[in-house]
């Protein structure tokens, strides 16, 4: 779904039937202060621009994607028709709150990293809200795993259950799908990458295991196969993650950059 389709069935949602205020009040031209109420990193900017274009409403930011801000600062300004200003009101803040939520949550992820590593989101998104959400993560400083099933052949501990011959199951893989698209194992011991990395893996993922563990996998992967990716992922936390960091991995996978970040507060304040 695109930006503009996306704004648009978000509000549609709100208004159902049609605006019932707008049938009792005589509209006027209006201002509004879109205020932060905490600290964060700003994200929805593309969201709430289509929306306001959409509407006639002028739009002045202050604040663009992925830069900080205070609490109490004014994001941006709203001008236009106090009728339309108040009918995208809540999808607008509904956007910022969500979006930036995200990009906060991920900023302190990347922070606590201390260190370059490539942190990543997951598929563990909201239903239909998936490039929303994973633009979010791009904002707070992370970058994105794959958006589905369709560009990258990731084969985890469901998927290996029933496949007896992993070497066998890679090189009809490389015959099926495109050339460009990479495949991943997920393995969750020091044997299973050892079996990973034979077969012919693109990127190995090390799935909830220890420090100590990953270690002798990079150790591993270092020595014998230098052109293999290596990834962790599962339970790395705020107060872990450094650690993961440093355990010699390229990536490490974070499901919680989206579904455990808390939505901003952020308001919208109608200058007299």
């Amino acid at each position: 779904m695109d930006i503009a389709q996306f704004v648009k069935e978000a509000l549609s949602e709100d208004l159902g039937r049609g605006d019932l205020f707008a049938y009792v009040v005589q509209d006027r031209d209006a201002c509004a202060h879109i205020v932060a109420k905490e600290v964060g990193i700003f994200s929805g900017q593309i969201y709430i621009e289509a929306l306001c274009s959409a509407h006639n409403v002028a739009l002045e930011l202050f604040v663009q994607d992925s830069q900080a801000f205070e609490s109490h600062k004014i994001l941006g300004i709203l001008r236009g028709s106090y009728v339309a200003i108040l009918q995208i009101e809540r999808t607008l803040l509904n956007i910022i709150a969500h979006s930036s939520g995200i990009a906060t949550h991920t900023h302190a992820f990347v922070q606590c990293a201390k260190t370059h590593i490539k942190i990543l989101d997951t598929r563990k998104t909201r239903p239909l809200l998936r490039v929303f959400e994973k633009y979010s993560v791009r904002n707070g400083g992370a970058d994105n795993h794959r958006f589905g099933l369709d560009d990258a052949l990731m084969l985890k501990d469901t998927h290996l259950a029933l496949i007896q011959d992993l070497e066998s199951t890679i090189a009809h893989a490389r015959k099926q799908i495109p050339w460009t698209c990479k495949i991943e194992i997920e393995v969750n011991d020091y044997a299973m990458a050892q079996k990973a990395f034979e077969a012919g893996a693109d990127i190995v993922m090390c799935d909830n295991m220890v420090i100590d563990e990953i270690k002798k996998v990079v150790a591993l992967r270092n020595e014998s196969y230098p052109h293999i990716a290596l990834e962790a992922s599962g339970n790395i936390t705020l107060h872990n993650i450094s650690e993961y960091a440093r355990s010699g991995v390229d990536a490490l996978s974070i499901g919680a950059l989206i579904h455990q970040a808390k939505w901003l507060d952020v308001s919208l304040k109608m200058q007299k």
